[in-house]
């Protein structure tokens, strides 16, 4: 890889990067849907049940914690 595929690479990073960000900031602090916010799949049942009011699926959440430490 080059130094142009390289800067290329680590521009489409920080981009990605930057709309998550932008997208944490616009989370509804109410949101109760089946859907996660970050995937778009659905959130399964049982997770609901268990963690009321959650809005990420299990990978996501974990995903989302991560990066926050």
């Amino acid at each position: 890889m080059d130094e142009i595929d390289q800067a290329q690479s680590n521009n489409e990073d920080f981009q990605a990067f930057a709309l998550k960000l932008n997208q944490r900031k616009r989370e509804p602090g109410n949101y109760t849907g089946v859907w996660c916010l970050d995937c778009d799949e659905v959130i399964p049942e049982k997770r609901r049940q268990a963690v009321p009011g959650c809005r990420r699926c299990i990978d996501c959440q974990e995903t989302f914690e991560m990066e926050a430490a």
